[in-house]
């Protein structure tokens, strides 16, 4: 069943749903984010956005004394070491929304805010390019599946760049999509613009020309094997109103252009740390992360600091974080459209390069090609495009130099390409069930017209089928049954989403045994503030162990811990210490144990049983 490339434009009902996709998202995030504590990060991106903040409040105020560079370098170059996009979005909410508007019960929330979103609108952006490029069901199914990834749901509540540049990222390959399939002038410059906020938003942005100039050549490639060839007679050419081979290429370099052009232009024009010494200031930052010290991180019961790193991480770990299902669907939505759109060409070029009047096994690949008929004409290389997407994301772990502190957060910009292969297979398997069930329908009403047999028909039974295969009931209890699992798991898992695993190896309890990461950030303190509200003395000392000190104090701002509760940084004369659980922090635990007198903590937190954050009390206080 050969499905044709759409190439209408999107209905306003496309867009509205696209809408309420990512407006549903953001309440999701904002209903759930009042019992998720502050990451380490964050902590430190509170601290830059605020002094952002006041530059953006002296702008107002006094622009040309905000423009001097005094006044600029003093305000940005406060975590330099990341771009300011996204902390400045951080710094305006809280500025605008939180102090002039109060919109807010919490204020960390207000930091919080724009990186929900904008991974409200990277489901919405799964929705349109599913719908756009496959159908409405693929859209839909691909934007649950995104939405649902327990590790992305909590990094989209996060005041960091994760989850952002996942959008930002897709939002210019979809750009570039469009510039390809649609011409002109307006796709080009988005994919510019997209690029230079890509690039102002994190350091993810530079895979994208290297997944965009190599869609290029591989289309241009494709376009020279496919092309007709006297060596292949009678092979069918695609002469389905595809455009010329230079039409194409031309597109291909005119969003490749603007990347190059534009976009530098836009991440110099929206950072202002760059905007003196600006060469010497961008070799820093590459250095920073071409050459990012290591961190801890445990997989597989052994803990690793330096290289060589394992090179199996992101594949284990995408395989027992992802749920199943949404894995198997990609698989089959990616191995679908191999075949659909590798086995033409590569018999094509099979065929060419056997010499004429050859005879066995090469006449035969010459027989064959000219069998195949070429698959429909797809101007933006969709498949390719999303195929490119996520191995040159993936690619990166295969040195075993490359860091694998962070999890999964670090290759999240392939998760939205994963979806749409998913929502593909998906809306596939409805069409066929709907093929099902008309057969069945069509064969019954035969068994019907045989002389003593019931109208089945115009039956009840028969009334029915003819419905499900043409109406939504069909999409609808496919989709409940095959978006369940994600749903349950992501929701289940909050707010301890990097406790998480899938029933692949065994949940949360599986991989603590299988010695996999419980948790990093020092995030976990957010889930045990009830029990220190209720035992913590008053004016008592809480051991605030990987929770950073900016993160702790926003507990405090927000009113979710006593403001008479005091954090501190040693576990010596605390009255309370908070061990997260992490292999090579150990020692933690070990020193509360010592200065406490005992190994018995006094609260344990986490997920399934699983011990992920650990509170020790001091018998003497």
């Amino acid at each position: 069943m050969r499905r044709p490339a759409p190439s209408a434009p999107l209905a306003p009902t496309d867009g509205a749903i696209a809408l309420a996709f990512g407006a549903a998202y953001v309440a999701l995030l904002l209903a759930t984010a009042g019992d998720l504590g502050y990451a380490r990060d964050e902590g430190f991106y509170f601290h830059a956005a605020n002094r952002y903040g006041a530059w953006f409040q002296a702008l107002l105020d006094a622009p040309r004394a905000a423009l001097d560079r005094a006044a600029v370098d003093a305000a940005w170059s406060v975590n330099h070491e990341h771009p300011g996009l996204i902390k400045s979005l951080f710094a305006l909410s809280n500025l605008f929304l939180q102090k002039r508007l109060g919109l807010f019960a919490m204020e960390g929330t207000s930091y919080r805010f724009p990186a929900m979103v904008l991974s409200g609108a990277g489901v919405a952006l799964v929705y349109l390019w599913g719908t756009q490029a496959r159908d409405r069901i693929a859209g839909a199914s691909a934007a649950v599946l995104f939405a649902m990834l327990p590790r992305y749901f909590y990094h989209a509540h996060l005041a960091c760049f994760d989850a952002p540049i996942v959008t930002v990222w897709a939002l210019c390959a979809y750009a570039y999509w469009r510039a390809l399939r649609d011409g002109g002038a307006l796709w080009p410059v988005l994919t510019g613009i997209t690029f230079g906020l890509a690039l102002d938003t994190k350091h993810n942005s530079w895979f994208l020309p290297i997944v965009c100039v190599a869609h290029a050549v591989a289309l241009e490639l494709r376009d020279r094997i496919v092309a007709p060839s006297a060596a292949i007679e009678g092979a069918p050419t695609d002469t389905r109103a595809a455009p010329p081979q230079q039409r194409r290429a031309r597109r291909s370099i005119a969003a490749l252009a603007a990347m190059a052009t534009i976009g530098p232009l836009v991440f110099y024009a929206l950072w202002p740390w760059i905007w003196r010494d600006t060469l010497s200031r961008l070799r820093e930052y590459a250095s920073f992360h071409l050459n990012h010290e290591y961190y801890n991180m445990e997989f597989l019961g052994r803990n690793y600091w330096t290289p060589p790193m394992p090179r199996a991480y992101a594949p284990v770990m995408t395989a027992a974080t992802v749920p199943v299902v949404t894995l198997c669907l990609f698989a089959a939505g990616l191995c679908a459209s191999a075949r659909e759109r590798l086995l033409y060409p590569l018999a094509r070029a099979a065929a060419r390069l056997a010499p004429p009047g050859g005879g066995g096994a090469l006449a035969a690949a010459r027989a064959f090609a000219a069998r195949l008929r070429p698959p429909a004409y797809d101007a933006g290389g969709t498949a390719l495009l999303w195929f490119l997407a996520i191995a040159a994301v993936y690619g990166a772990w295969l040195s075993p130099s490359t860091p694998i502190f962070g999890g999964t957060k670090h290759w999240m910009t392939a998760y939205p390409f994963i979806a749409l292969f998913a929502g593909a297979a998906f809306s596939a398997a409805v069409r066929r069930a709907r093929v099902a069930l008309r057969a069945l329908h069509r064969a019954r009403r035969g068994a019907g017209a045989r002389p003593g047999a019931a109208a089945f028909g115009r039956s009840a039974p028969g009334a029915a089928l003819d419905r499900a295969a043409r109406g939504p009931l069909l999409p609808a209890l496919l989709g409940a049954a095959v978006f369940a699992a994600p749903i349950a798991e992501t929701l289940h898992a909050h707010p301890w989403a990097l406790s998480s695993y899938t029933p692949l190896v065994g949940g949360a309890p599986g991989a603590a045994n299988l010695g996999l990461n419980r948790s990093f950030w020092g995030y976990t303190t957010g889930a045990v503030v009830e029990y220190l509200n209720e035992h913590v003395p008053p004016r008592g000392t809480v051991y605030v162990h990987d929770t950073a000190g900016p993160a702790w104090d926003m507990l405090l701002r927000d009113g979710r811990l006593r403001k008479d509760i005091r954090g501190v940084g040693a576990v010596a004369g605390a009255d309370f210490a908070l061990y997260h659980h992490e292999k090579h922090m150990l020692g933690q635990a070990y020193q509360a144990w010592v200065a406490f007198g005992t190994t018995r903590p006094d609260h344990i937190a986490g997920l399934d049983g699983v011990p992920v954050i650990l509170v020790y009390r001091n018998p003497a206080r």
